[in-house]
């Protein structure tokens, strides 16, 4: 009985121990597993970083882009942003480096009001930054300058006509007298005419097209 007692006991562990060991071993395995879809995905993170490199657009490089809203004279001032969009892709070593419809931000460097009789009006813009790949890159480019026309010609011209109908009807109603009278009244409804009438604004329309020059090379980095 006792013989039998221990074989059975023997039979026991030599289970539990097998048990144990298929165990350990099927642990193994799935941290094996583990382990290597770990290396797989760092492998894949690691191909799509390393797919992307730097890019140096060089300074002269042409820019074009559209406008997305309206800008005026009379609306904006200086350190005021506008957005813009890509026209053309950016093309280096038969490559776009930067597609076409990329966001674009700019800003106002001088905006100047025009006046009535004198102060020309003026807009000049600049970009500041571009949008490639979700991250953003500060540029530094020539400018756009619009500026309005001169007053004096149009205002000499309108004074002129009121001074020389107010002298004819002056002539008309009383002589010599009346004709000095009138010349002195035509002119000032000539100067009221040219103050009232003599603003000259300027607009750039959303989708204008607009052109600019990198006055340093870019550095961005590129896929692929």
């Amino acid at each position: 009985m006792r013989t039998r007692r221990l074989e059975r006991l023997g039979f026991a562990a030599l289970a539990l121990a097998a048990f144990l060991t298929a165990g350990c071993s099927q642990s193994s395995q799935a941290d094996m597993a583990k382990s290597g879809d770990a290396q797989k995905s760092g492998g894949v993170l690691g191909g799509l970083f390393a797919s992307s490199k730097p890019v140096t657009i060089p300074e002269g490089t042409t820019l074009y882009v559209t406008l997305d809203q309206t800008l005026r004279s009379d609306a904006n001032v200086p350190g005021d942003s506008f957005d813009a969009s890509l026209s053309g892709p950016v093309i280096i070593d038969g490559k776009a480096v930067i597609a076409k419809g990329a966001k674009v931000t700019g800003r106002i460097v001088d905006a100047k009001e025009s006046g009535h009789l004198k102060g020309v009006a003026q807009l000049r813009l600049e970009l500041a930054q571009i949008e490639v790949d979700g991250k953003s890159y500060d540029l530094q480019t020539t400018s756009v300058t619009r500026t309005g026309s001169n007053h004096v010609k149009r205002n000499t011209a309108m004074i002129g006509g009121g001074t020389a109908a107010g002298a004819l009807i002056g002539g008309l109603a009383g002589g010599g007298k009346g004709a000095l009278i009138g010349g002195a009244v035509g002119a000032g409804a000539g100067t009221a005419t040219a103050a009232a009438t003599g603003k000259k604004e300027i607009t750039i329309p959303a989708e204008s097209q607009l052109t600019f020059k990198l006055t340093q090379p870019l550095t961005v980095n590129v896929k692929g």
